[in-house]
């Protein structure tokens, strides 16, 4: 923050102040109460101090001789002018520029040079600029000392211009000129001027300057040419621990890990002892490899050249420890640190434990940090928020609020992802209003709250609002927001329209865009597109096979979705728990029951991977839909934990379809224990006694539900038409154009009772005339979804319809015979699956 300069007047409180800091500074040293001084040996012993950077005893020096009147010069006020820098104390040192202007000495060189040094150290760089405009001359230092300020500040733009205005002016550039000029080169990548700046250090003569060297390679490192930072390290002669440092950080920066560790082995065997940064620098590639042995061979050399005190080598030693899973070798570490620790230690001790999944230890060491007062930073808080939801994000939020750290991007971007992660989507848009400067990471973290909670329409705007701020979207913006496209309740257009942004953008080749995509056309019903989008990969990650074989198994394409599972198999792929589930659903699918038990055992003998309830109750609904229900009750017996309201509900379904009384009241029994507000268990065990005419305990069921007020979810369809989505229940008159619908469906019925078509009214669970529930069947909400589609668009135009339940097994046969008459191919996404109905058959082969 550039600060207001103020008008320099030497007043009576600058005696004031110089008395007050002289007396404070009167103990520091006795050396140099000579009685009497001239201002030669003053002006050496103000140097002396200087180069020595005792800061503090040059000022106090300078402060005697100006309380007794002593007669001081240009250099006498350059040094002291220096030393203000060093110290930041930018009160002295405004009230020395009034000294100067006084004595007439404020725009000489050196005095010059030393004042706009002071002010770009304490920030104030307009007044350093000032300073060099009014200088009559200026030398090579004055250049170099307000470049240099310009590239400290992160004011890199203004760089190049004045290294160029400088040499028109015939101030020709010395070796710190080009190390301030190679650094602002490398904070901003621009390669070229790089280049410039190398021929000109060649033809000034400083390419053999050792620190010269070194700027070059950290900037061909930073921009990412590592070849041309290797040929200047050779070609060095002589090389200091520091070029040995680049090197290996260089390397580290642009991924080549193992060539880093040469040169550290290359380092030590140049009879070049390695510094503290050498240590910190390879014990994180310890880190980034996770090798643990090389680790601790570094951490027995950090002991025996006396630096296992060193606070950033003990913290570096700790990460390592903690990405090992070694986390009681990195506690006794930090232990051991206990006079020494900083912010950064307790933050990678934080890290370590959630990293290990033992997120309690992380929030019992957090809370010991809060109250032993180190004050935690930005990525303290970006860290502990990566708990949630284990730790509440609430609780993070109000001491990021205390520290005022919710403006700061990276963590309002970790608190609105902690939040999202607990679906509280509005609380996450709340702290994203917050950050002052919304980064695309921001920007992308919101974009997948939206996903997170399915709200394709929220992420859309999200989209429109962050290209109005010509924000440019990355793959992971774009990944996020097609997932949201794959929720329910959006259409599968508005998956395409970002499709085409995402080829607009180029990033068709990134693996978790496509993969995205893949997901998004699966679970919109184009399985096709789905199928074309994975073939056009050209590299494929496990997300990208899991999609597809998922996809294929929930569309009914059990025998498709094996068939890439073997082609996994072929490229020797590692697989996981996601991909056998996939597996298990597909042989469920297609009834292939010896084959599904056969995955599940190669699962966990062959793969490792230890099986989840989602794993088992696809297996129990395996040997459910096959009708081996008491196989399906001894497995679940058989499991290694309770089994939760899933599979008793999948088991309760099966006994509704096979009408097995008895196991279905003990499946019911189970999940209302476990879930007593959930319907499905009372309305499938009414369904059971219904089927069974056991009227008295199907009433018996109902008056329960009763009691408890338990609500049944009423059937719902939807299909959309023209971007917009129309919904509708059984036997639903509410839609405006429902005269129509009605008509339709009559006519659609007649024509189908022609064809054969015989409605199947035992399904109807209620004591009433079988006219009525004849009525009642051909009236279902997927029916009616699907009169509207057929009176609103053109003939041999496909038809999706959502459905919140599972399609009955009369509207199924109805709707498998639409199919063939009205020349239409129909997809149904109901609770369960995807059905695709074309003439006159279903993708389910009828086993569902």
């Amino acid at each position: 923050m550039l600060r207001r300069r103020t008008t320099l007047t030497l007043r009576a409180t600058t005696v004031s102040h110089l008395h007050s800091l002289a007396l404070q500074l009167e103990t520091t040293n006795d050396d140099h109460e000579s009685p009497e001084l001239s201002l030669a040996e003053t002006n050496r012993l103000l140097f002396a101090y200087s180069r020595s950077n005792l800061n503090l005893l040059v000022l106090n020096l300078f402060l005697e001789t100006y309380r007794q009147g002593k007669p001081v010069d240009d250099l006498t006020l350059s040094c002291v002018v220096k030393s203000c820098g060093c110290l930041s104390d930018w009160i002295l040192g405004r009230q020395l520029h009034s000294c100067c202007i006084k004595c007439g000495w404020g725009a000489g060189v050196s005095v010059g040079t030393a004042l706009i040094d002071m002010y770009m150290k304490c920030d104030f760089v307009e007044d350093a600029r000032k300073v060099f405009d009014f200088m009559p001359d200026r030398n090579v230092v004055s250049w170099t000392s307000l470049i240099t300020g310009y590239t400290q500040s992160g004011l890199q733009d203004v760089v190049m211009d004045l290294f160029t205005r400088m040499q028109m002016e015939s101030v020709w550039p010395n070796q710190f000129t080009f190390a301030s000029v190679l650094s602002s080169v490398a904070a901003r990548g621009v390669v070229y001027e790089g280049k410039q700046a190398h021929a000109q250090i060649i033809k000034f003569g400083h390419q053999s300057t050792v620190f010269v060297s070194n700027s070059l390679m950290n900037m061909y490192f930073k921009c990412g040419l590592v070849e041309d930072a290797l040929r200047v390290f050779d070609s060095m002669e002589n090389k200091d621990a520091v070029s040995w440092n680049s090197m290996i950080a260089g390397m580290v920066l642009n991924g080549s890990d193992f060539d880093a560790l040469k040169l550290f082995c290359g380092m030590k065997l140049s009879d070049l002892k390695p510094t503290q940064l050498t240590f910190v620098t390879v014990i994180k590639l310890c880190a980034n490899l996770k090798d643990l042995i090389l680790a601790q061979q570094l951490h027995c050399c950090v002991v025996k050249d006396g630096l296992e005190l060193d606070v950033n080598i003990s913290t570096a030693l700790l990460v390592v420890y903690s990405k090992c899973g070694k986390m009681s070798d990195a506690f006794e570490l930090f232990s051991a640190m206990s006079g020494a620790r900083n912010v950064v230690s307790w933050t990678a001790m934080i890290g370590g434990y959630i990293q290990n999944g033992e997120l309690h230890r992380a929030a019992v060491l957090f809370s010991q940090m809060m109250g032993g007062g180190v004050r935690p930073n930005d990525f303290t808080f970006s860290t502990i928020l990566t708990a949630s939801p284990s730790i509440s994000p609430a609780q993070i939020h109000a001491q990021v609020i205390k520290t005022n750290y919710h403006n700061v991007s990276s963590v309002g971007t970790a608190l609105l992802a902690a939040y999202a992660k607990l679906g509280s989507t509005q609380e996450a848009l709340s702290v994203f209003g917050d950050i002052d400067v919304k980064d695309i990471v921001a920007w992308s973290a919101m974009m997948f709250g939206y996903a997170q909670a399915g709200d394709s329409e929220g992420a859309a705007k999200l989209y429109s609002e962050m290209n109005m701020k010509e924000v440019r979207p990355n793959e992971f913006t774009l990944s996020s927001v097609i997932d949201a496209c794959a929720s329910p309740a959006a259409s599968v257009e508005q998956g395409k329209q970002f499709h085409g942004i995402v080829i607009k953008f180029r990033y068709q080749g990134s693996i978790c865009v496509s993969s995205a995509l893949v997901t998004m056309y699966a679970k919109k019903g184009s399985i096709e597109n789905a199928q074309k989008v994975f073939e056009r990969q050209s590299i494929r990650d496990l997300v990208s096979w899991n999609s597809i074989v998922s996809g294929y198994a929930q569309h009914g394409y059990g025998h498709k979705a094996l068939e890439i599972f073997k082609e996994m198999e072929a490229h020797d792929l590692e697989m996981d728990g996601v991909t056998f589930l996939g597996v298990i659903v597909a042989c469920m699918h297609a009834g292939l029951v010896e084959e599904g038990q056969k995955y599940f055992d190669s699962m966990i003998r062959d793969h490792r991977i230890n099986p989840t309830m989602e794993h088992y109750a696809c297996l129990v609904d395996l040997y459910s839909r096959a009708g081996k229900l008491e196989d399906a009750l001894n497995f679940i017996k058989g499991m290694p934990f309770p089994a939760g309201p899933t599979i008793w509900r999948t088991l309760l379904g099966a006994c509704r379809v096979h009408k097995n009384v008895e196991l279905g009241k003990l499946a019911a029994e189970q999940l209302m224990s476990l879930e007593p507000q959930d319907s499905a268990a009372y309305v499938l065990l009414s369904n059971i006694y219904a089927s069974t005419g056991k009227w008295e305990e199907r009433a018996k069921v109902r008056k329960l539900m009763d009691e408890r007020n338990v609500k049944k979810e009423a059937g719902r369809s939807w299909i959309q038409i023209k971007n917009k989505v129309h919904s509708f229940l059984a036997s639903d008159r509410s839609h405006p154009l429902s005269e129509s619908i009605y008509e339709k469906l009559k006519e659609v019925t007649m024509r189908l009772k022609d064809e054969g078509y015989c409605a199947d009214t035992d399904l109807v669970l209620h004591e009433v005339e079988e006219e009525y529930k004849e009525a009642m069947l051909s009236q279902h909400s997927e029916r009616l979804a699907i009169a509207f589609g057929l009176i609103s668009t053109p003939q041999e135009t496909p038809l999706q319809i959502v459905k919140n339940l599972r399609v009955c097994a009369d509207c199924h046969t109805a709707i498998k015979m639409i199919s063939k008459l009205e020349r239409r191919n129909i997809v149904v996404r109901d609770s369960n699956r995807f059905h695709h109905f074309k003439d006159g058959s279903c993708s389910c082969g009828d086993y569902w």
